[in-house]
């Protein structure tokens, strides 16, 4: 098992946050409100995904024989589609108590009168969500983030292999460290393109859950509903500012994730570019 796979995508994870956390409030209407709770989320959805990732790698390539060889394209899309999957679990709950405080923060900039504040903050808010519904209200939501991550890290995976791979020229070179920030930061605007549909979904299913009267019978309804009302371009309304933010953020998420990794894997000695495989 590779361990210091987790080690390192959990650092990169919280390096990404530094740098995403702004713009990602601009899409929910706040601004670094709940923000503690995000960066440790993100530091162990970050550390599933990319030890997940790396182990299913070493999985199928041992399955089909070739433990010392590159990895195929399927594999690195089939890993990169498990990642997303396994860390819906640690994901959704931080996720949630994000958008609620998000969404608090700016409704109370919207009112002339200070309202009374449902939650007093992360911990508060993760608390009461449990309390008045229940532990799958953490999970509201759930369903599209499993469809929304699922194709798109591997998406993401497979984006970051190729473009690797095409810069190394089909050889077994190592990548300069500019390579590596620039496949990360295509890597992650090719992951929301096919993920903010369901971003959209997964948004307004786990605010739905904060109103006193709920808007959606659940995830199909609410699609249909949000298609009929808005339109089909609703769900690609936020696409701008989830790419603006996604190049930035994934290529420091990579860059730390290399640097780490290949700190790890030489014992501390020193660190070399990264050295990646396709067939």
């Amino acid at each position: 098992m590779h361990l210091a796979d987790f080690v390192s995508g959990s650092f990169a994870g919280a390096c990404g946050v530094a740098v995403g956390y702004p713009l990602d409030t601009v899409k929910v209407h706040g601004f670094f409100k709940g923000m503690s709770l995000p960066i440790a989320t993100v530091s162990m959805t970050s550390s599933v995904v990319f030890g997940t990732y790396r182990n299913c790698l070493q999985c199928l390539s041992q399955a089909r024989g070739a433990c010392c060889g590159p990895n195929t394209k399927l594999e690195v899309f089939l890993s990169g589609m498990a990642s997303g999957v396994a860390q819906v679990s640690v994901m959704s709950p931080g996720d949630i108590v994000k958008v609620r405080l998000q969404c608090q923060t700016e409704s109370r900039r919207a009112l002339t009168k200070t309202p009374t504040l449902k939650y007093h903050g992360p911990v508060h808010c993760l608390l009461t969500i449990v309390k008045q519904e229940g532990l799958m209200g953490l999970y509201r939501g759930a369903l599209p983030i499993m469809l929304r991550d699922g194709p798109s890290y591997a998406t993401y995976f497979l984006t970051y292999a190729t473009i690797c791979e095409w810069f190394a020229g089909g050889n077994k070179k190592k990548l300069d460290w500019y390579v590596v920030m620039l496949a990360g930061g295509i890597a992650g605007m090719a992951g929301w393109t096919i993920g903010t549909p369901m971003d959209v979904i997964k948004a307004r299913l786990q605010m739905d859950g904060a109103r006193e009267i709920k808007k959606y019978k659940g995830f199909f309804h609410c699609i249909a509903e949000t298609a009929r009302v808005e339109g089909t371009g609703v769900f690609f309304r936020s696409l701008g500012i989830n790419l603006l933010r996604a190049f930035p953020v994934n290529m420091v998420v990579f860059l730390t994730y290399e640097v780490l990794t290949g700190f790890f894997q030489a014992g501390g000695e020193g660190v070399d570019p990264p050295q990646l495989g396709l067939e």
